[in-house]
């Protein structure tokens, strides 16, 4: 499952988005650390390894309401896949 982690002092929550067996406690050991969120700047900011989110969602794991909530307001990070190719300017032909 794919769920956020609290850390921080008292009164000042800063969340790890881990991946973590279900079963396991809020703050036990995870499998891997697949962002940040911290909700107490002025916007809030958030860090994602949107890859490795997508690897462990191919592989069975599930969002946890809040991911989710988080994942759907983040942009998503388009890769540029083949490079924008510009048109070619026709040649003009010679008037006869």
């Amino acid at each position: 499952m794919i769920r956020l982690a609290r850390v921080g002092a008292r009164k000042q929550p800063h969340y790890r988005v881990v991946v973590i067996e279900k079963d396991r406690a809020r703050n036990g050991r995870s499998v891997e650390v697949v962002g940040t969120y911290n909700p107490r700047t002025s916007t809030a900011t958030v860090n994602l390894k949107r890859d490795r989110i997508d690897y462990w969602t191919a592989k069975g794991a599930q969002l946890s309401e809040t991911v989710s909530k988080i994942l759907a307001k983040q942009p998503a990070v388009s890769s540029p896949s083949e490079p924008e190719v510009t048109p070619a300017i026709p040649e003009a032909t010679p008037a006869v």
